[in-house]
């Protein structure tokens, strides 16, 4: 049996941030070899996370990086169980990580981003090798990779909440400003869709239906139930889609007046607001 010392031991823990007798006793398993003692404690990792596996991770961070261009930028919710550990250093620096390799990589998906490698370890390891150092769920619940003409973020205060918006007809101005207002609109107001042409005819057909059963349950004639439902219908819209909602910051104008009061034709192209919760 190889002799474990104090030294070897503190050499582990600052290799690999785990415990100081998780690592004692992964030398003491690999009898003194520091490259099998780290595989030990990253199939601990492995054990830890597949045992909370089923567990809720509703606490954690969104990450966002953006171009120097400003037209393209990756968001990412990175999930926890506990709003303590969402605050953890190592937890925030595994998440900017991760935003850095997926704007780097360019990865096209979740399941891509996760085998995407940094250095020995893909960041599903990574991640995995965090949950075997804190104990707890850690994943990537959302991960949005976007590009346009212009493409500005917006993080709401305490990192739980994080909006991309994608503008058309800038006219070579800088609207990151403009940008930044529609993403505090989006957060505040969760709109379904950009207009009611990105609403799908599912989401129509049932606003319809219960447009009408409440009008005939109300006693309006049979024959007014269409022109009223289509009423109803009218205002879902002016409701849920972005460009028609009342802009929070002036009362007196929709969104997309207020976009073509920054610049004659500028409009949103595309959104993704991601919540952690």
């Amino acid at each position: 049996m190889a002799e474990i010392t104090a030294q070897d031991v503190n050499k582990l823990r600052t290799m690999t941030g785990a415990g100081m007798m998780d690592c004692k006793k992964a030398l003491t398993e690999a009898e003194g070899d520091f490259e099998k003692a780290i595989e030990i404690l990253r199939k601990k990792g492995q054990k830890v996370s597949a045992s909370r596996s089923d567990r809720d991770a509703k606490e954690g961070s969104v990450f966002i990086k953006t171009s120097d261009t400003k037209n393209e930028a990756v968001l990412i919710a990175l999930n926890c169980e506990t709003d303590f550990v969402g605050k953890n250093e190592s937890f925030q620096a595994l998440g900017k990580l991760i935003v850095e390799t997926a704007f780097e990589k360019k990865s096209i998906s979740k399941e891509a981003l996760l085998s995407e490698k940094v250095g020995d370890l893909t960041i599903a390891e990574r991640i995995t090798e965090l949950v075997g150092k804190i104990g707890e769920k850690i994943e990537i619940s959302e991960y949005v990779h976007m590009k346009g003409e212009a493409v500005v973020p917006y993080i709401h205060v305490g990192s739980k909440l994080g909006v991309l918006v994608s503008l058309n007809g800038t006219g070579g101005k800088d609207v990151t400003d403009a940008g930044k207002d529609v993403g505090m609109q989006i957060a505040a107001m969760n709109p379904l869709a950009v207009d009611e042409k990105s609403i799908s005819q599912s989401i129509i057909d049932k606003e319809l239906e219960i447009a009408k059963a409440m009008i005939l349950a109300e006693g309006k004639p049979a024959n007014m139930v269409d022109k009223i439902a289509t009423g109803k219908l009218q205002k879902f819209f002016k409701d849920n889609t972005l460009v028609h909602q009342i802009f929070v910051k002036d009362n007196s104008k929709t969104v997309a007046q207020y976009l073509d009061s920054i610049n004659k034709g500028l409009v949103v192209a595309d959104f993704k607001r991601i919540t952690i919760g």
